[in-house]
């Protein structure tokens, strides 16, 4: 049978559609078993649990993400309130070097504990602060996100403890803040802070 050329083309360009439709639909899922029947409603995952407070200069928000299996990342970023203002490292000693100073701190009690090392989203820089000898470890001017890996043991409260001091170059220093305490409770659906 002779085709025209355009009818050629019309039954080739049919053809690639079909089957790219037919690739299209083999294609959906991943192969696994378990996929969401249709009309299904897809649950989006629960909000992380967040509060924040304000003391001296400085607003703590704090989060808990990633919980699963009684364990859990704790989100800490210090935002100085001013602009010109930094928090020390994490690292600094807890009285400061030769006074000076107060470490950024996380810490937990309870039965939530900690499951590794403090860290810090920002790099530390040393600066010379008038009447102290050793250089002083802190994080460029503005907010610092801390994260701390943790763990419950059960169920019940706990208390995340917070420190921080903020500095200027040209106004000075605020008021440091020792062991802040933000109470939360743990249950079988996970941790919430109490808002009262």
């Amino acid at each position: 049978m002779n085709l025209s050329p355009r009818i050629r083309r019309t039954r080739t360009a049919r053809t690639v559609v079909a089957l790219l439709s037919l690739a299209a639909l083999t294609a959906c899922g991943d192969g696994s078993a378990e996929e969401a029947p249709a009309g299904a409603a897809v649950q989006a995952p629960a909000p992380s649990p967040t509060t924040s407070f304000t003391e001296n200069g400085v607003t703590v928000t704090l989060s808990v993400a990633g919980w699963k299996a009684s364990k859990g990342t704790l989100t800490a970023v210090f935002t100085p309130e001013k602009k010109g203002f930094h928090l020390y490292s994490t690292d600094l000693p807890l009285t400061g070097i030769e006074g000076v100073g107060r470490p950024t701190a996380v810490g937990v009690t309870g039965v939530l504990k900690s499951d590794g090392k403090l860290t810090a989203a920002a790099d530390v820089r040393s600066i010379s602060v008038p009447g102290v000898d050793a250089p002083m470890p802190v994080y460029p001017d503005g907010p610092v996100t801390t994260t701390l890996p943790v763990r419950a043991d059960g169920n019940g409260d706990a208390t995340v403890l917070l420190g921080y001091a903020s500095c200027s170059a040209k106004e000075g220093c605020t008021i440091p803040v020792a062991d802040h305490p933000v109470h939360l409770r743990l249950t079988d659906e996970g941790p919430t802070f109490d808002t009262t």
